[in-house]
């Protein structure tokens, strides 16, 4: 049977996440209805990785495989009739029996949203976190410097995580001002739960002057989550780009994907 391998962009502010969770609307969910109603049979659908409740995807990347069903290049136009206007079916291709959405993927960037002003913008107040104060760029910058390369994250994720392994490579946290927005890139090999958001947080807390800089090492080095700064809300950020090694991805200063 021919493997699918699909982009998936999605406001999350509506979903409890990306992955099927009973009596819940998910992304996953949602997908897995929508492709049986298209097959009349269960089909079970594979993303990149997890988004929490709240958080979007500019491109979240899953798989699936069947033995019916639309050519590929249809699957865009014939979602949009089916599927909810909050969940949009970018581009779907074939692709080989050893791809693995999850799996085969080698980098993710998340981009993280602030908006600096002393009045929220109500036209994008679901994807950004308003900040009414004057935040300390240079400060968080050299602290996200220390963030860069292998550690282990413990102290930057969830206390509940069930992974026992918290290594993880950080590859870059970039900054890029926008007018009153402040995007924050996070590129990794992959990230713990509420990883990103609590990095972001923590580097908030260095803007705040709540924390300083040279803490970040001694951070690291505790393996104790309530060492880290706060955990950023969920709405500020997006799921920007998974990397397969395949689609000549690269990342210029200021971490925005290019193909």
């Amino acid at each position: 049977m021919p493997k699918i391998r699909a982009t998936v962009a999605y406001d999350g502010t509506e979903f409890h996440g990306f992955a099927r969770q009973p009596g819940l609307r998910t992304v996953q969910g949602t997908l897995e209805q929508t492709l049986e109603q298209l097959m009349g049979k269960p089909v079970e659908v594979f993303g990149s990785g997890r988004t929490d409740a709240g958080v979007h995807a500019r491109a979240q990347v899953v798989h699936w495989t069947q033995d019916v069903g639309p050519s590929p290049d249809r699957y865009p136009y014939v979602f949009r009739r089916i599927l909810p206007p909050d969940i949009v079916v970018q581009k779907a291709e074939v692709v080989d029996e050893a791809f693995h959405a999850r799996f085969s993927a080698i980098r993710k960037t998340y981009r993280y949203t602030v908006q600096r002003a002393d009045v929220e913008d109500v036209f994008t107040n679901r994807y950004a976190w308003h900040m009414p104060r004057a935040l300390r760029l240079a400060e968080m910058r050299a602290a996200a410097g220390s963030l860069v390369g292998e550690h282990d994250f413990t102290s930057f994720c969830a206390a509940a995580t069930p992974v026992e392994n918290k290594v993880r490579t950080v590859y870059a946290i970039e900054f890029e001002e926008r007018g009153t927005y402040l995007d924050i890139y996070c590129t990794g090999s992959g990230f713990l739960q509420n990883m990103v958001r609590i990095i972001v947080g923590t580097l908030i807390d260095v803007g705040l002057g709540k924390l300083d800089p040279s803490a970040m090492p001694k951070i690291l080095a505790g393996r104790d989550r309530r060492l880290a700064g706060q955990t950023a809300p969920a709405k500020g950020l997006c799921l920007w780009q998974v990397d397969y090694g395949d689609d000549a991805v690269r990342f210029d200063s200021n971490a925005r994907a290019k193909s």
